[in-house]
């Protein structure tokens, strides 16, 4: 369930759009869509069929809630994987006993290094995008202006210690965002 096997199905932005301002019919059609890349996911990140249930409902469920928030297209897969995988190591911790395969099983590292460079570039901008503003302040000015700490606490008035905090939160945000 990449954000190319999503998108290139039939999710379209008009369909995107429509449900993010609460059209119940086109949440409905995009639910009913993600479900069985979520499912498969799902069976395939926890311990057993009845946790995969569990994690896809949940996925489904937070789908529903909160597609309003969610900006872009792109987004919705990574977010989605990333929401079923958690659920999964949620559910594998409640009953005291890891994964039976454990989630790097998957190999994400492998999936990212074998993406088309523009399908990476959309969804690093994507979690960009997905930051707080605090947080995506001071990441693009370290990571795209390469300002230095100092700099950018004097820039914003802020101290040293504030900046390195904001800015390890956003990596952390930006790392748990693409699945890492």
């Amino acid at each position: 369930m990449t954000s190319r096997t999503m998108t290139s199905r039939t999710w379209s932005e008009p369909l995107f759009d429509a449900a993010r301002l609460g059209d119940r019919a086109a949440i409905a059609e995009l639910l009913a869509i993600a479900q069985p890349d979520i499912r498969r996911y799902a069976r395939a990140a926890c311990r057993g069929s009845a946790d995969a249930e569990d994690a896809a409902q949940e996925a489904l469920w937070l789908l529903f809630r909160r597609i309003g928030t969610i900006r872009s297209l792109a987004a919705v897969s990574r977010w989605l994987f990333v929401v079923v995988r958690r659920e999964c190591l949620r559910l594998a911790r409640r009953t005291g006993l890891a994964p039976a395969e454990p989630i790097d099983g998957i190999d994400l590292e492998r999936a990212f290094a074998t993406r088309p460079e523009l399908e990476m570039r959309l969804d690093i901008a994507a979690a960009i995008e997905a930051l707080p503003q605090h947080y995506r302040e001071v990441a693009l000015m370290r990571d795209v202006s390469e300002m230095t700490i100092d700099e950018i606490a004097q820039a914003l008035g802020l101290s040293r210690e504030a900046v390195k905090a904001r800015l390890h939160r956003a990596r952390t945000m930006m790392r748990e965002y693409l699945g890492r």
